[in-house]
């Protein structure tokens, strides 16, 4: 008799690529924003910012570890470019880190997930595509048309 390998069970990840966490299955007549909505989104903020947090950590180690002097002018030219490279990444880490920290407080005060603009709900997929969204996906396309507008002119 052959036995037929049981596949593992995937990880369940969410459209934010964060394991373990799935996407929110709302429930029947539940309110928009529950208390079970804020704790998935408290959830996500909350693991997006540690992951954040050990990059930080990490990125910080690789900068002080390699301080070696390095003779070859390729080879410095590669290592300021890394450096610039993690700079950079640091850089928007830490906007993104001052986002959420900004949802956790909209969160705290009950005015997460509805739109900033014209106080709409934004909606649970938009929120868990992008759990810092302030806005509502029409006042956003607005917005981005009133930019490119801007920016054409």
């Amino acid at each position: 008799m052959i036995k037929k390998a049981v596949p593992e069970m995937a990880v369940a990840t969410s459209v934010t690529g964060l394991p373990g966490i799935a996407p929110y299955q709302t429930k029947k007549n539940e309110a928009y924003m529950s208390e079970g909505l804020q704790a998935h989104f408290r959830l996500i903020l909350e693991e997006t910012k540690r992951q954040i947090m050990e990059g930080s950590d990490n990125t910080v180690e690789a900068l002080r570890g390699d301080d070696k002097e390095l003779a070859d002018p390729a080879d410095k030219a590669t290592r300021e470019e890394i450096i610039g490279l993690m700079l950079r990444a640091s850089d928007r880490e830490s906007k993104l880190l001052r986002k959420i920290e900004e949802a956790l407080q909209r969160l705290d005060n009950e005015d997460y997930g509805y739109c900033e603009s014209c106080g709409e709900e934004i909606g649970v997929r938009r929120l868990e595509a992008r759990p810092t969204a302030t806005l509502c996906i029409d006042c956003k396309t607005l917005d981005e048309i009133r930019e490119k507008q801007q920016g054409s002119n």
